[in-house]
């Protein structure tokens, strides 16, 4: 079985295209879209129309909650400027996404990490910046669930971090948004250095389950320069170089 993982789209249209594109020239069983799909200063009622239309297990994202949830005034900026564009029919859709989903009863797609969607699951923030999770940390964050590969988003860094006990943990990275900043437990910059769409590929073999991290390349410059244009001018950088300034 195979399974094209694909999430933290943000609007970026052209970058979504450029993945799927992708996964239909590698080919798949089933499409996992991990959240976080239009929010952001591009392309979101665009995005989202492809998405609705899309053969894929989604679930909803922080940004789907809140913009779902939150009244638009306390909004921040990425989420007010979506809302702004979306039609009932958008928000209609989001709200019967699930905030967690399975495929073939093995795999467990979630945002962030179990207990909530704004949690990091791959991802630790020291004081010294992120790391990766070890095995210790991801199995106390993963007791008691039984999946064989856990699927999360949110932290926009592509990991496949395997556990000691056989499970799998994988986060694809972000299709559209390659870096951004965090305020939580410390301030920190999250991003995966190179503009290129990211998304995994994950495959089980004779009972085993492995993934492979895939980046795709496809030109940032008409994003870029839109987010500019509407005042996002910190997402200039994340789009166009994978980075932000210290």
């Amino acid at each position: 079985m195979r399974i094209a993982v694909v999430s933290d789209v943000h609007g970026n249209l052209p970058a979504l295209r450029a993945v799927l594109d992708d996964i239909r020239g590698r080919g798949c069983d089933a499409i996992a879209n991990l959240g976080d799909l239009a929010s952001g200063p591009l392309w979101p009622a665009e995005t989202l129309a492809l998405l609705m239309d899309l053969p894929a297990v989604t679930i909803r994202g922080n940004h789907e909650r809140q913009l779902l949830e939150t009244d638009p005034a306390a909004m921040g900026a990425s989420d007010r400027f979506t809302h702004g564009t979306l039609a009932p029919a958008h928000l209609d859709w989001m709200a019967a996404l699930p905030a967690q989903a399975w495929i073939d009863g093995e795999v467990l797609l979630l945002h962030g990490s179990p207990a909530s969607d704004v949690g990091y699951l791959s991802e630790r923030v020291d004081a010294s910046g992120p790391r990766a999770g070890t095995p210790d940390e991801l199995a106390a964050d993963l007791a008691g669930l039984e999946a064989r590969v856990v699927l999360c988003g949110h932290t926009h860094v592509p990991r496949a971090l395997p556990l000691g006990d056989g499970r799998l943990c994988v986060n694809p990275g972000s299709v559209g948004l390659q870096a951004f900043r965090g305020r939580s437990p410390h301030p920190h910059v999250m991003q995966s250095g190179t503009p290129a769409a990211r998304y995994a590929m994950l495959q089980r073999d004779s009972g085993s389950w492995h993934a492979q991290l895939l980046a795709v390349e496809y030109d940032p410059a008409p994003a870029a320069a839109l987010a500019r244009e509407r005042g996002f001018d910190e997402w200039v950088g994340a789009l166009r170089d994978g980075r932000l300034p210290p």
